[in-house]
């Protein structure tokens, strides 16, 4: 079992924002074969070091990691990051 998780740091961190870009990353649910499962968590704290997203994926192995990688939906989702992420941090890891 693989885990993929991200943790995004918006440019705009306002309550919409956020709210949009939980629900872009929830969408992929149930749409991409190979995403065993999706965990969409909100900043509670809002520290200095606090990121305002996390997104956590499970999937089977690191080749269905890259099949995501490359889905349409998921290609989608990236572009739409892209346009309000400050930053961002993964880590990939097995269990």
């Amino acid at each position: 079992m693989l885990t993929h998780i991200v943790f995004f740091k918006l440019k705009e961190r306002t309550p919409e924002v956020v709210q949009k870009t939980k629900e872009v990353l929830l969408n992929m649910e149930g749409k991409i074969e190979q995403l065993l499962s999706i965990e969409v968590g909100v900043d509670v704290v809002h520290s200095e070091r606090s990121f305002d997203i996390a997104l956590v994926t499970k999937f089977n192995s690191l080749a269905d990691l890259a099949i995501y990688n490359v889905h349409p939906l998921h290609q989608e989702v990236i572009a739409y990051m892209g346009t309000v992420r400050e930053a961002a941090v993964s880590v990939d890891y097995e269990a």
